[in-house]
């Protein structure tokens, strides 16, 4: 277990933090309703705070497993890569998960910046940019997409589940921010081109040679 913070420690503090600060608020309600993202505030510039701190707390215990089940998949192997590809690769990790989490809310602020009911919590549209980041490196690596029951290639997946992020943002009415799960895989994209412009070429490469 040591070991394993070490060689990835901020993959590692968020994945605890995020544990920890959702199990609390299950249990303080109080809390839980400070944390959550208010668009009607923060587009007013109140609660700012909420931008990150909803990211860390949950509606539920299945709402958190899913999402710590897709990070904990996708998130310590992105780290390893990313350190092994630059010294910064601990900072970077970290800048790529909280500014996608950042980016992956700017869609709800505006949509619902006038709903005074609207909330949002969770920290899918990170994990989403961590997934998609991970898709750039590796387009072929097997991936699971349900009701599927074959893995498909990840470049496949990262498809279908933006086409169906999409549709589901305008059609469907099932409480989850879509729209959260489609920026943040858009972000997570962007900076991890930003960061690595040659990941272009590599992802081309690698979707060629597997071909």
């Amino acid at each position: 277990m040591e070991d394993f913070i070490i060689q990835t420690p901020v993959a590692s503090i968020i994945f605890l933090t995020t544990i920890m600060v959702s199990l609390l608020t299950f249990s303080n309600t109080t809390l839980y309703g400070k944390l959550m993202l208010h668009p009607y505030s923060v587009s007013r510039g109140n609660k700012l705070y909420t931008i990150i701190t909803s990211g860390f707390i949950h509606r539920d215990w299945m709402h958190l497993f899913m999402n710590m089940l897709s990070y904990y998949f996708f998130a310590f192997q992105l780290e390893r890569i990313l350190v092994m590809a630059s010294n910064w690769g601990h900072i970077q990790f970290g800048m790529l998960y909280l500014v996608s989490l950042i980016l992956s809310d700017m869609g709800s602020i505006i949509r619902h910046k006038d709903h005074f009911w609207y909330h949002s919590l969770g920290a899918s549209g990170a994990v989403c940019a961590v997934v998609f980041s991970y898709i750039l490196f590796y387009p072929l690596a097997s991936m699971l997409i349900l009701p599927i029951p074959i893995p498909i290639p990840a470049v496949l997946y990262g498809i279908l589940f933006l086409a169906y992020c999409m549709y589901a943002t305008k059609s469907a009415n099932d409480n989850i921010n879509h729209e959260a799960h489609f920026l943040g895989a858009l972000a997570g994209m962007l900076i991890t081109i930003i960061l690595y412009p040659h990941i272009i070429s590599h992802f081309i490469t690698q979707l060629t040679s597997g071909l």
